[in-house]
């Protein structure tokens, strides 16, 4: 997508005017016709919303236009209208997107249309949901991906961007240069947490958990944790990659020596000693044998997390504690 194309603006009806030369629908000629439908509240509402007179006079006619059904050039010029004043009206996505059919509308316009509403309401679902419609009835992805690096590149974990571009990746096979693209947004910021899901989505939907996969994401994963030790998305990847491995959290080379290295360098961190308890829980349900080395371990490392370095789960350690005891202390 190019930079011209990112600087485009768009006009529509709701463009024709400023708000000081807005002209209402019930004084326009063309609309004369139509008899507006107004909101039934009751007699009596509990809590009146204090709509403009430009909100009632715009959706006043679009609701009598949808109750006849009406599909005209003007029918769609008002939908524009209804949806600058509330992109988050599923009604009106819906009639319009059966306008655009009807009337048979260009579509990459439309799709220009929509980014705009994107911009500025990158948080609306209704809005999304819409792209993704157009991208499938066009067959063509060519422009998501560079449209949700630009949302993503305001907010980073913007939910509705990353479930778009999940979407895409997945339906068109476009995975090709995505490792490297959720790479750099770890490198940019290690803690992430949306770029480390999507490393995890990439990896299952392109290589699956290979033995060598698990390894390069292994190594990729403590390097980063040697640089920010106590980054919980991190920690959250390292288990789940480690939840397709034989041995479980036991057992694998990379990992055995991070750990080694850790307690070598003495690290406190919560989240590494809480993955030293698991380790010590999957040794024990491994073999039950092994709980008279393993649960005083545990013990002690659960102690610390309360008393001293994490009080503020003090409880949530003490239960842990509790559970590890009833089941292994026999």
């Amino acid at each position: 997508m190019s930079d011209s194309e990112n600087k485009e603006t768009f006009s529509d009806s709701s463009d024709q005017f400023t708000e000081d030369e807005w002209i209402f629908y019930r004084d326009r000629p063309e609309w004369k016709d139509i008899e507006p439908v107004e909101l039934k509240e009751g007699t009596f509402p509990v809590v009146a919303i204090a709509y403009s007179d430009r909100f009632r006079d715009v959706f006043n006619y679009f609701r009598a236009i949808a109750l006849k059904n009406e599909v005209s050039e003007r029918a769609f010029h008002l939908t524009s209208d209804a949806l600058d004043l509330n992109p988050a009206n599923y009604t009106v996505w819906q009639y319009r997107r059966i306008l655009l059919k009807s009337l048979n509308k260009d579509l990459h316009s439309e799709l220009r249309f929509v980014r705009q509403i994107i911009e500025e309401h990158p948080k609306n679902y209704q809005v999304w949901h819409h792209r993704r419609v157009l991208v499938e009835w066009l067959n063509d992805p060519s422009s998501e991906l560079r449209l949700t690096e630009i949302v993503l590149a305001q907010d980073a974990k913007n939910y509705h961007a990353w479930q778009h571009r999940q979407w895409v990746l997945d339906t068109y096979k476009l995975f090709d240069h995505e490792l490297e693209f959720v790479e750099r947004l770890i490198e940019e910021d290690l803690r992430n947490n949306s770029a480390w899901n999507q490393r995890y989505f990439v990896v299952k939907e392109t290589t699956g958990f290979t033995e060598e996969t698990i390894s390069r994401e292994l190594k990729f994963t403590v390097e980063s944790l040697k640089k920010v030790k106590g980054n919980e998305s991190a920690w959250n990847y390292l288990r789940g990659i480690l939840s397709h491995h034989s041995t479980g959290l036991n057992g694998h080379p990379v990992v055995e020596e991070f750990c080694q290295f850790l307690e070598s360098d003495q690290c406190k961190v919560s989240h590494y000693l809480a993955f030293l308890v698991d380790r010590y829980e999957q040794l024990m349900k491994a073999d039950a044998s092994t709980s008279k080395e393993h649960l005083p371990k545990a013990d002690q490392i659960l102690e610390e997390l309360a008393t001293e370095i994490d009080p503020m789960r003090r409880e949530y350690w003490l239960f842990l504690s509790r559970y590890l005891n009833s089941e292994f202390a026999s």
